[in-house]
């Protein structure tokens, strides 16, 4: 035998060994490890999310139900299904054995089924069957605290990791969260002078109170407790130094701040007399919170108000009285809301009533990000022409857009200097070993309003009668969003960090480019057919009636005859044309994707493999060079 040959074999054998050996070593070392080549990195946790599964101490239980077989016949989601295993699995495999995945196909009338039911997970009816897809998640930790996601919608699909992420980190953390809540308004229950009844607390603040540990905070506070999760503010007014001084303190240790703000408050009564409607008309209704916010680097002018005309409302003043246009009411729709932003993604409509605009300080190094806006068709209006307004109509007398989207709820984030650089305030004294900090020691997290009304129960909420009870029905989504923002800043800094991502879905763009265009063409064709339709009906008419008579009228004359030949020779001509257009159409599609294949099946491995020889020949020059 040749030992040139024997030699080969042998290496051979060496290499093959060695390629098990290498692919035995790196299933073992490099086992977790990934490699995310994707254009959003879709497969990329976000850094909070590491740190929350970091943070968990107690194992928790995932159970991910999902009707697989049932998910055949619905390809969507089915592929979504596949994304959100892959996910929980990504989340299981960094969580250091705290998390326990659990996969789960429910089968009809199984145990299965019912212990879906049971931790909160909905089964949505399928088809004609009778049957339930069930496609949620449930979790469970070591005290029996138990939460879920009902059902997985693939519309939020973006905010997959933030869900779950928010899911687990309650389950870690399941002590509720403590919100510290100044309001200048009446928000909650109490006894109203001018009906003389008992009053009821306002929606927001009753949904607040069931689902946090709400504690009323008092405009004169010199302090704010260390558990406060969330610091709620709403219309701030007259404020003690020391409270401010307080607030400013609990912004710089990361406080998380929610704050509503407005040039004019509707149900602000204070300082008015409520013997003289004139003087509840024309007293001050602004907010007072000027050195915070700009220590924060938001500017608010409480001296002018976002008249919007392409989302005003139509509102009515008297019984009797038609509806008028109001400038200063606005029903915001999805093309005012931030898409990306859990706090606004999802929601319907919001209405705001006399609401301002916030602006980024120049030179300040937070980040501001808008998360509610007006449309191009607005302006900015002094606010003395709604304190005492009879017609809302006279707010279109001279109304001049400026063509500007105006902020009116930001979302604002980053290190912030103190509102107090020279130190606590007169009458302020610090414990004893406590020094005022004068930068951030965290990041602040803000959520900023420009409107109080939108609190309101009267602009989001129907009150109905129903055996006795009051039941609230909402009609805007006023709620959702306060609650939103709550359960976001209520979370630690790392949940809030985890935000909306792309979505996996890549449609086929260039293919829908070429269906639109030829789908215009096909209803430009279809025009044509309908209106030469018209008229050729239109003339045959025209001749029926010249002929006259009942009984001639049934046969047809040669004109007639001729002109129906000519609209059914006309009529096949065009449905051939528009044959045309769809196989047109279809041999565009199939083109390029003939291409496709061509350019992914033969041109780049035939790079690759020109690649491959050239380095082969370079290595092989090499050796015989330095031989």
């Amino acid at each position: 035998m040749n030992p040139r040959s024997t030699l080969g074999g042998g290496a051979l054998i060496a290499l093959a060994l060695l390629l098990i050996g290498l692919t035995v070593l790196g299933n073992s070392t490099l086992r977790g490890w990934r490699l995310d080549l994707t254009h959003n990195h879709l497969y990329t946790t976000a850094p909070g999310t590491g740190r929350i599964l970091a943070g968990i101490k107690e194992p928790i239980n995932l159970y991910f139900f999902f009707s697989a077989k049932a998910a055949q016949q619905i390809p969507q989601l089915q592929t979504y299904g596949v994304r959100v295993r892959e996910f929980l699995e990504e989340l299981a495999a960094r969580s250091n054995g705290k998390l326990h995945l659990h996969v789960i196909d429910p089968q009809p009338f199984s145990e299965d089924e019912d212990r879906a039911s049971e931790l909160g997970v909905r089964g949505a009816p399928l088809g004609a069957s009778g049957g339930q897809f069930y496609f949620g998640l449930a979790a469970t930790n070591s005290t029996d605290g138990h939460a879920a996601i009902e059902f997985f919608d693939p519309n939020k699909e973006q905010f997959l990791e933030y869900d779950v992420v928010k899911l687990v980190y309650e389950l870690a953390n399941p002590k509720k969260p403590v919100v510290a809540w100044l309001s200048s308004l009446p928000m909650g229950p109490g006894y109203d002078p001018q009906s003389g009844q008992t009053r009821p607390a306002w929606a927001v603040y009753s949904e607040a109170q069931q689902l946090f540990d709400l504690r009323p905070l008092d405009a004169t506070a010199a302090k704010i407790d260390a558990d406060v999760s969330v610091l709620v503010l709403v219309h701030p007014k007259s404020l003690s130094p020391a409270t401010q001084f307080a607030i400013d303190q609990y912004a710089l240790r990361g406080g998380h701040i929610l704050v509503f703000v407005d040039p004019l408050a509707e149900t602000d009564s204070s300082g008015a007399d409520p013997q003289n409607p004139m003087a509840r008309m024309t007293a001050d209704k602004a907010s007072h919170l000027e050195p915070l916010l700009r220590a924060w680097g938001v500017k608010f002018d409480p001296t002018q108000v976002v008249a919007d005309r392409g989302h005003a409302l139509s509102v009515t003043l008297r019984q009797d009285a038609e509806p008028v246009m109001h400038l200063g009411v606005l029903g915001l729709d999805k093309s005012s809301f931030t898409s990306d932003d859990v706090v606004t993604a999802g929601l319907s409509n919001v209405n705001v009533a006399m609401a301002g605009h916030l602006d980024p300080i120049k030179g300040s190094k937070v980040r501001f990000e808008p998360l509610l806006q007006s449309s191009t068709d607005a302006a900015l209006l002094p606010v003395e022409r709604f304190r005492v307004l009879m017609d809302p109509g006279t707010l279109r007398d001279g109304f001049k857009p400026t063509g500007t989207r105006y902020t009116l709820a930001a979302r604002v984030t980053g290190d912030v200097p103190s509102a107090f650089p020279a130190g606590p305030p007169a009458g302020v004294t610090l414990p004893a070993g406590v020094a005022a900090l004068k930068q951030s020691a965290k990041p602040l997290n803000l959520i900023v309003f420009a409107d109080t009304d939108l609190l309101s129960d009267n602009l989001w909420v129907h009150a109905q009668n129903f055996f006795g009870q009051t039941m609230l029905q909402a009609w805007a989504s006023n709620g959702d969003l306060v609650q939103n923002a709550l359960d976001n800043l209520a979370g630690s800094a790392d949940l809030i960090s985890v935000r909306g991502r792309a979505s996996y879905a890549r449609p086929f763009e260039r293919v829908a480019k070429l269906r639109h265009a030829a789908d215009d063409r096909f209803h430009s064709k279809e025009q044509e057919l309908e209106q030469q339709l018209r008229e050729t009906e239109e003339k045959l008419t025209a001749l029926q009636s010249a002929k006259g008579g009942s009984q001639s009228a049934l046969i047809l004359t040669p004109a007639q005859e001729q002109e129906l030949e000519h609209f059914q020779a006309e009529k096949l001509r065009i449905r051939k044309e528009l044959r045309a257009v769809r196989a047109g159409l279809d041999q565009e599609i199939a083109s390029l994707g003939t291409r496709l294949k061509v350019l992914n099946i033969v041109v780049m491995p035939a790079v690759f493999a020109l690649i491959a020889l050239l380095l082969g020949v370079w290595r092989r020059r090499r050796q015989e060079k330095a031989v």
